[in-house]
């Protein structure tokens, strides 16, 4: 999939002149974001909105509820917003003295279900987060990049943390951390649509993902540049997640000096590897993004159980 995505891209570029040309170069860049967005289905007008899954889910245990969050995450049943992808840009001195840099191009805000009038920003357990992801063409960030993506954020918002608990794993504590963002936004004036961090921890690509299997990794909760208060763990669980977690989206395209490149090749290249990940190389990271949820028999009786439940009306 990687690959034929950048060969479309090589031919967009091809089409429309270099990316240095400035008679040319701003077009081709406004098409990147919509191409590599391609993946991700339309949401039906049909969808529930943010708030009408939070209603569907509120009584299911987790298990239901991760399969309800791929379900319309897989359906397209995400705000239109999230679509539009940002750019961001990394540089870094090789061996040499040769200044590289990486454009890549990520969601503006962490993945919701919903409309873009009423969406629910959503956790979820690692596995459901990589299937999304790599069935969207996209990969989870590393800590450098969501470093750089709180840095270039249009909107940096402050951490807002709840009293920890079991709670914490609930989808009312989901929803109202959800609002306490939504309040926050609406002081600041942000748009929806805009880069913004700061607000949730991530999940993230990491190579201590191949010594610590079945965990997770998560990263950040900026409270400023270089001052997140989750630095690198892997404590938790593949399946944990609480409210504080957020899942941003990452092309697996990037831009290497201007032209189109798999991540993968960046990441698992001994030179390259330090432009994307403070870790350096990240052995074996399209396996990382390419692993399934662990019970799929589990997860069909789940789907079974999910169309046996009273749905919302249509939504917005």
């Amino acid at each position: 999939m990687s690959e034929m995505r950048v060969r479309i891209l090589l031919l967009l570029f091809a089409l429309a002149g270099s990316l240095q040309d400035p008679n040319t170069g701003a077009a081709t860049m406004a098409e990147i974001p919509d191409v590599l967005a391609k993946g991700i289905p339309p949401r039906s007008p049909s969808a529930m909105t943010g708030s009408e899954f939070a209603t569907f889910v509120s009584s299911v245990d987790r298990s239901l509820r991760e399969q309800a969050i791929l379900n319309e995450l897989e359906s397209g049943n995400m705000p239109a917003f999230l679509r539009r992808l940002k750019p961001v840009t990394l540089q870094h001195t090789l061996e040499g003295g040769r200044v590289a840099a990486v454009t890549i191009f990520v969601t503006p805000d962490y993945l919701a279900i919903g409309s873009d009038d009423d969406f629910l920003r959503i956790p979820m357990a690692l596995p459901t987060a990589v299937e999304v992801a790599a069935r969207f063409g996209f990969v989870l960030p590393t800590t450098k990049m969501v470093d750089a993506i709180f840095e270039q954020s249009e909107f940096r918002l402050s951490p807002e943390p709840m009293p920890a608990g079991p709670q914490m794993r609930t989808t009312a504590y989901f929803r109202e951390h959800n609002r306490l963002i939504d309040r926050q936004c609406a002081a600041c004036g942000f748009q929806p649509g805009a880069l913004v961090s700061g607000h949730k921890k991530d999940l993230v690509l990491s190579d201590r993902l191949n010594r610590c299997t079945k965990r997770v990794a998560i990263y950040g909760w900026h409270r400023g540049a270089g001052a997140p208060i989750q630095p690198l763990s892997t404590i938790h669980g593949a399946e944990y997640a609480d409210y504080s977690h957020g899942i941003r989206l990452v092309s697996d395209i990037v831009l290497l000096d201007g032209k189109p490149c798999s991540v993968y090749s960046i990441l698992g290249n001994d030179t390259l590897a330090s432009l994307l990940s403070d870790e350096g190389v990240i052995h074996g990271a399209r396996r990382l993004m390419s692993a399934l949820p662990a019970t799929q028999g589990k997860d069909r009786d789940s789907n079974v159980l999910l169309t046996l439940m009273p749905r919302p009306s249509a939504g917005k």
